[in-house]
């Protein structure tokens, strides 16, 4: 199972880490820490030393009840560090954290490799046509609604089923745009509840059956620090211990703010299968 990523085969055979960088001044767990240029290239360098094969930016703060901001805002914040990240590391697989084409298009031009859109296509009609064009791979993430109003969209008469479902007709749409090489997440902590959360994850292995990679983005979200009764910040050996179990149920990648543990809970589930 491999993905082009700008002309680069990348064999996800065996599960790979994508690194998560924030521009945004409100994320949950890390947002304001690498608007600066210096700290932005260090941390970036830091998650390729420790083994990261993708590093994922994004500029649009998508947790519950987010401040929505422009599309202008998004454009300014991201752009330029995207040509900054691609200049310090000509060689590094950029993902794009975003749900707007005229973004995604900006940051592909710059020599970013794949998008990840939280929407799945849904919030941007143009987006498949913007991926197609640069033949690159997309994310499809499972959400109902928008960050502002996803947590009032958790009534399901069957989650597993609705989230197949989802991703059989977005898939579909993007198999019209002749997009080949297309990841499913299913969006961890978007449009469902604490226990629809546990409920996914123990069923994730269902969703192999879209012989699609799946990408898991656990890391330190509060599905993990709401049942540990702590914070974000204190949230890591509860990400680790999810994203093992991640890895058993299918993940082909693994989404997460700690490179170094992420890789070493690779290491360890090679050795068990």
């Amino acid at each position: 199972m491999t993905l082009n990523c700008n002309g680069k085969p990348i064999d996800i055979s065996s599960p790979k880490i994508m690194g998560i960088l924030n521009l945004t001044p409100d994320s949950f767990y890390d947002g304001g820490k690498y608007r600066d240029g210096k700290r932005l290239l260090t941390q970036i360098e830091k998650m390729l030393n420790e083994g990261a094969t993708f590093i994922d930016v994004g500029a649009y703060s998508s947790r519950p009840g987010a401040t929505a901001i422009s599309e202008e805002e998004e454009l300014s914040r991201i752009v330029t560090s995207v040509k900054l990240i691609i200049k310090e590391f000509p060689e590094v697989i950029l993902s794009i954290d975003t749900f707007r084409s005229k973004v995604a298009d900006a940051c592909l031009q710059e020599g970013a490799a794949l998008i990840n859109d939280i929407s799945a296509g849904n919030q941007d009609n143009e987006m498949f046509k913007i991926i197609a064009k640069h033949n690159v791979p997309i994310i499809l993430m499972h959400m109902i609604g928008t960050p502002q109003n996803m947590q009032q969209n958790t009534d399901y008469e069957d989650l597993l089923i609705a989230i197949l479902s989802y991703f059989s007709e977005r898939v579909a749409k993007a198999r019209e745009h002749q997009i080949n090489d297309i990841i499913i997440d299913p969006g961890f902590g978007f449009s469902k509840t604490l226990d629809q959360n546990y409920e996914l994850l123990q069923k994730m292995d269902l969703l192999q059956s879209l012989d699609l990679p799946i990408l898991a983005g656990l890391s330190r979200k509060s599905m993990i620090y709401r049942v540990l009764e702590n914070t974000p910040q204190d949230a890591l050996n509860g990400t680790t211990a999810l994203n093992m179990l991640a890895l058993q149920k299918g993940a082909n990648i693994l989404r997460v703010h700690d490179v170094m543990e992420a890789i070493e809970c690779v290491k360890l589930h090679e050795h068990l299968i």
